[in-house]
């Protein structure tokens, strides 16, 4: 046989050669580890697999839904809450502060009364009883501001000071004492000079109209009194 015709016998003798045997079971674990590569490639998979779970496991934990954090400002009230306590009110500055008057003449229990910071004459009497049955108060101005320390005489004549005293700070039409716009009658307006009787009613409607003078510039806001008459009754009467 040449020898050209036994290489391709060869050739095809080792294209139909059956597969080797798998390794015996008594052979070697070198010889079973080189027989089966394959082994080798799978512990590589299964390796990436736990790396790519782990990865996918933290992911999702970094990114799972949180409960947003409740306003700072709703503590302090969650906890005035809880305790029922309410914010501290800062008291008034004229709370607290009161008056003490003397009320006699035609009231059901004349005698010192004790009023809050600002009363008024009416409140004075109404705190004594109120006007007795038949009696009237006269000229007395029930719209004036109490002033601590005052007799408010109702329906008499005011009472004479004793030599000596103060006089009360009702308005009294003495020479050099101011004349009080709130307490002064139509007659001692009419005094003044400059003031007739038609302009000490006007005054005296006025007084009526808007509870009182609160300052002694109001007078300007009478009808009949202009800036020459106010400077020369300016400084005889007061508030």
């Amino acid at each position: 046989m040449r020898p050209d015709a036994q290489d391709r016998l060869n050739s095809l003798i080792g294209r139909v050669r059956p597969p080797a045997p798998p390794p015996s079971p008594d052979a070697p674990p070198s010889a079973r580890l080189r027989a089966t590569p394959e082994r080798s490639h799978v512990r590589t998979l299964v390796l990436i697999g736990v790396v790519a779970a782990l990865v996918a496991a933290g992911y999702l934990w970094l990114a799972r839904p949180r409960p947003a954090a409740p306003a700072a400002s709703a503590a302090p009230m969650a906890s005035a809450a809880l305790t029922g306590t309410r914010p501290a009110v800062p008291a008034s500055p004229a709370a607290g502060s009161s008056v003490v008057v003397h009320v006699l003449g035609k009231v059901r229990r004349p005698g010192v009364i004790t009023l809050p910071s600002g009363s008024r004459v009416a409140e004075a009497v109404k705190a004594a009883g109120g006007v007795r049955a038949g009696a009237e108060t006269g000229t007395l101005n029930l719209a004036r501001k109490v002033v601590d320390g005052e007799q408010i005489p109702v329906g008499i004549p005011a009472p004479a000071p004793p030599p000596g005293a103060a006089a009360p700070p009702a308005a009294s039409g003495a020479p050099g004492m101011p004349l009080d716009l709130n307490a002064a009658t139509s007659d001692q307006l009419d005094d003044l000079p400059g003031v007739g009787p038609v302009l000490a009613q006007r005054i005296v409607a006025y007084r009526t109209e808007h509870g009182g003078f609160r300052s002694v510039e109001q007078l300007q806001e009478v009808s009949g009194i202009g800036p020459s008459r106010f400077t020369d009754l300016k400084p005889m009467v007061r508030v």
